[in-house]
């Protein structure tokens, strides 16, 4: 295999990447053994049928496809390698040449890291961040765990109010019809929700257990069912049920139940640490977001649609397993939500760029900085890790590669890039 290095504009290459025409022959010869079991002729046992035959009855190029599949799956990472190139995007593969008894010529264009110039990068200004937390914000927190905390108890003395929980069948009629997906038993609605159209929760508001209600509303315009949308329904309601949140009494007995405190004192106290905890993890981040944000504008750099095509590609994927681990699949999710992938791409594409905008800033930082990562480094991120996934740190070592150690230097060097940047920034009050 020979490969030839042209350079293209906006960080592009073409690799112009030639195989010897055995390789070739080896490959149609391998594709051939692979699809033989299934191909028959007359005279001949499915299985059987000698490869000169099955060319002469279908062409020579009956077996190209697998065989040209093969050979850039195995050429292309060695003629990625031998260029030299820091390449960043998948490749977009075009065949030049394809004959029997020829060299397989075949042609990647691929994006190549853009170089940055950095403008400037310390010291850059930032908004200061009020990290103080207040007695409402303390109060609205327990409140929370208050609510989280609460028990439902049946109402039977007075009629449905607002935040009730109206237990209730339903049954709607539009043009005088019931139509489809709108008969529900038992349904449990919170009174001031706005989970159902319209004025629904309101209407039933002062009724109380057994009345059968009629409640008229109109649909939205831009309903999700065309033949629903912007027309009047009417609904036959029958409330079986109302019922109401009991939250607990806020004393020493509340913060025992739900912390490791003893008195109400003690829990509130806890809480102000931890929502000021909180409030300072969000500043060093939007700290950090900032201060990227302006070193990536200062900066110079060409980034290559193929680039952030690829890290888009990266997203789906991402989101796509998370979706997957929600027991979804991504078939399902697009069907659900009427997005389609090129939509989906569109969206994620200004976030794509910014990531990659902000990675290569901060490799262009640790490189200016001479930041350099120690084994020490490695060894206590390992180490890190060992303890999150439970297992021993020696264990973790032996299943990672050269490569997952040079990742893991690439990305420790990236993190002290950051804590530099973040370090050095001035903050100011707005």
């Amino acid at each position: 295999m020979s490969v030839q290095v042209e350079n293209l504009e906006k960080n592009m290459a073409k690799l112009t990447i030639e195989v010897p025409a055995e390789e070739l022959e080896k490959a149609i010869q391998a594709a051939y053994l692979k699809l033989k079991g299934r191909i028959s002729l007359p005279g001949f046992r499915k299985g059987k049928v000698p490869r000169h035959m099955v060319e002469k009855m279908y062409g020579v190029e009956i077996f190209y496809d697998d065989a040209v599949n093969d050979l850039i799956s195995k050429e292309y990472p060695k003629a990625a390698k031998e260029s030299g190139l820091e390449i960043v995007s998948r490749p977009s593969v075009d065949v030049e040449q394809l004959e029997k008894g020829k060299n397989f010529i075949f042609i990647a264009e691929v994006a190549v890291k853009p170089e940055v110039t950095l403008g400037k990068y310390l010291g850059v200004a930032v908004k200061k961040t009020d990290c103080s937390v207040t007695e409402e914000e303390v109060t609205a927190e327990i409140e929370k765990e208050r609510e989280s905390n609460a028990r439902m108890i049946t109402v039977e003395d007075r009629p449905v109010e607002e935040g009730d929980t109206a237990v209730i069948d339903y049954e709607g009629y539009a043009d005088g019809a019931a139509f489809e997906g709108g008969k529900g038993e038992n349904h449990s609605l919170v009174i001031g929700s706005h989970t159902f159209i319209d004025t629904f929760e309101e209407q039933l508001i002062g009724k109380h257990t057994g009345d059968d209600v009629t409640v008229n509303v109109t649909f939205p315009e831009e309903y999700h069912a065309p033949e629903l949308a912007g027309k009047p329904a009417m609904f036959k309601v029958k409330i079986n049920e109302i019922k109401t949140k009991e939250l607990p009494e806020l004393d020493d007995e509340f913060a025992q139940d739900v912390s490791e405190f003893d008195t109400l004192a003690e829990y509130r106290e806890s809480v102000q640490k931890k929502l000021t905890e909180r409030k300072e993890n969000e500043a060093k981040r939007t700290k950090e977001d900032e201060a990227i944000q302006k070193i990536v504008e200062d900066a110079q750099m060409e980034i290559p649609d193929a680039m952030v095509d690829t890290q888009v590609d990266t997203m789906i994927d991402d989101f796509a397993n998370r979706i997957a681990q929600q027991g979804m699949t991504f078939e399902q999710y697009m069907q659900f939500t009427g997005m389609t992938q090129d939509k989906l791409a569109e969206q994620m594409r200004p976030d794509a760029l910014k990531r990659i905008q902000s990675g290569l800033v901060l490799e262009a930082v640790a490189k200016a900085e001479n930041i350099e990562v120690s084994e020490e480094d490695v060894n206590a991120e390992i180490d890190n890790m060992a303890e999150m996934y439970g297992m021993e740190a020696d264990k973790l070592k032996e299943y990672m590669g050269d490569s997952e150690k040079e990742s893991m230097k690439k990305d420790l060097a990236i993190q002290k890039a950051v804590d530099l940047i973040v370090e050095k920034a001035e903050e100011q009050a707005e």
